[in-house]
C-alpha cells in the first residue's frame, strides 16, 4: 500500500506540471494570435 500511494505521489508531478504548462501556453498562444490580428507587435 505504502508503495502505491508513493507511485500516485510521485506521478501526480508531471501532470500538474503539464497542466500548468498548457494553460500558460494556451494564454500565450491567444495572445499572440490577437495581437497578430490587430497589428501589434506582442511585447
Amino acid at each position: 500500500m505504502e508503495t502505491i500511494a508513493l507511485t500516485a505521489y510521485v506521478l501526480m508531478w508531471p501532470v500538474l506540471v503539464a497542466g500548468v504548462i498548457g494553460v500558460i501556453a494556451r494564454g500565450f498562444f491567444r495572445d499572440w494570435r490577437q495581437s497578430r490580428k490587430d497589428g501589434k507587435p506582442l511585447i
